[in-house]
């Protein structure tokens, strides 16, 4: 019959239409962010600062935790949310860690991690790049650049991959109120500017 012909030729067209996508796994959206999670193991944030401006103190933070948004293409659609953990600061002498984790310095029991949101990005020649984001350190939110080299090209291991990045910034303590002040004979025991670099190896599953 006419309306029963019909009927089957309305079915097979919507089969015709649906197979292809049969047996496929569902697909992203164009443009949707991959998020990218921070390997504590292996990622790591180094500081350095000046000692009565004749030599220098290095050390290294807490583990480093967060998530990265990145597909895998421009420099354009990373977006950052790290957190450093202050308690775990480590300049190889006890007592200076004791300090630096005191209310003198980081006031670990009030203040116990920096963070940093990135906001924007700018490109900066053949793999690297400027981000600038919202450093708080302290209790205190300022606007930071960091010079970036990376991302590295993406490799796999098992179900994952996994890409780094290194990530370099020379901040002022007092704008952030860290503003010990102890002089020895006229010299500063600590120099105001600390260098920082922070080396970030993530995964995703992909």
């Amino acid at each position: 019959m006419p309306h029963t012909r019909s009927l089957v030729l309305a079915v097979l067209a919507a089969t015709l239409l649906v197979a292809p996508a049969l047996g496929q796994a569902p697909q992203a959206p164009a443009g949707a962010p991959n998020t990218w999670t921070i390997d504590g193991v292996h990622s790591a944030a180094h500081f350095s600062v000046k000692h009565m401006m004749v030599s220098t103190v290095r050390g290294t933070l807490g583990k480093v935790s967060g998530t990265i948004e990145y597909d895998g293409k421009t420099i354009e659609s990373i977006k950052t949310n790290v957190t450093i953990d202050l308690a775990g600061v480590d300049t190889g002498n006890s007592s200076r860690d004791d300090d630096l984790r005191s209310d003198s310095f980081f006031d670990v029991k009030k203040n116990p991690v920096l963070t940093f949101k990135s906001k924007r990005i700018q490109a900066d020649g053949q793999g690297k790049f400027k981000m600038i984001g919202d450093l708080t350190l302290h209790g205190v939110t300022k606007e930071v650049t960091l010079s970036v080299e990376g991302p590295s090209p993406a490799i796999r291991q098992g179900p994952n991959l996994r890409a780094g990045a290194s990530a370099t910034a020379t901040i002022n303590r007092r704008d952030f109120g860290l503003q010990y002040n102890r002089m020895v004979e006229s010299a500063p025991v600590v120099g105001d500017d600390i260098q920082v670099q922070i080396d970030v190896e993530a995964t995703k599953r992909g």
